[in-house]
């Protein structure tokens, strides 16, 4: 059974022609898939569309088997996909970086001491233990760019979406950011612009031109 199938979908910004022209994708468990495509083609709104962020004008989203209308449905859907903005200024919103990764684990019911060593195993799976107390709108771009990560982690998540996820990362942490990757089993659907970070971590995938997605 796919995670996730986008089918038909087709949405238009108000006052603007269609972005998306009926865009299908499957997401298969295992798979890591990228989605690429030139700049302001539609890339983010496709993925703001199958955690229900933005609501398509046709198609339908189907997510572990269901398809995804209300935003009950959909509630659901971003326990399950753990999506990691384009800006993390836009993902991250507490004072402090441990405070940020254990929102999440605190929201779907852990207590603070279970929160807490949830913050701490990942911080320290991601050799990010340094940034714990620090005051996260003080953090490097790519520092931010990595903790949002372990956000979503934090959540258990069983598929990752990730747009454009190595902006602001300087070579050093690009590098971190791949062997984090290349650990984890969670399936992937990725957006970015870097082709060597596209071919190591999700080199097939599908393109997106005209409102339509192909499979490269």
């Amino acid at each position: 059974m796919p995670l996730l199938e986008l089918r038909d979908i087709s949405f238009a910004y108000p006052g603007h022609g269609l972005v998306l022209d009926g865009a299908s994708l499957v997401l298969e468990p295992g798979e890591r898939l990228s989605v690429t495509g030139p700049n302001g083609v539609g890339k983010s709104t496709l993925f703001k569309i199958a955690v229900g962020l933005l609501r398509p004008s046709g198609g339908e989203v189907v997510a572990f088997g269901d398809p995804r209308q209300t935003e009950d449905d959909f509630t659901e859907v971003r326990r399950r996909i753990g999506y990691v903005f384009q800006d993390p200024d836009d993902q991250l919103f507490s004072p402090t970086v441990a405070e940020d990764i254990a929102f999440g684990p605190l929201n779907l019911g852990k207590s603070r001491d279970e929160a807490i060593a949830i913050v701490d195993d990942i911080l320290s799976r991601l050799n990010l233990t340094h940034l714990r107390d620090r005051i996260t709108h003080r953090l490097s771009g790519g520092e931010k760019r990595l903790v949002t990560l372990a956000c979503v982690l934090a959540m258990e998540p069983e598929v990752l979406m990730l747009d454009e996820p190595t902006n602001a990362l300087d070579p050093e942490n690009e590098a971190r950011l791949v062997a984090i990757l290349d650990t984890l089993p969670q399936s992937i659907l990725l957006v970015s612009h870097d082709p060597l970070f596209r071919d190591r971590i999700a080199p097939q995938g599908y393109h997106l031109q005209g409102g339509k997605l192909t499979r490269r």
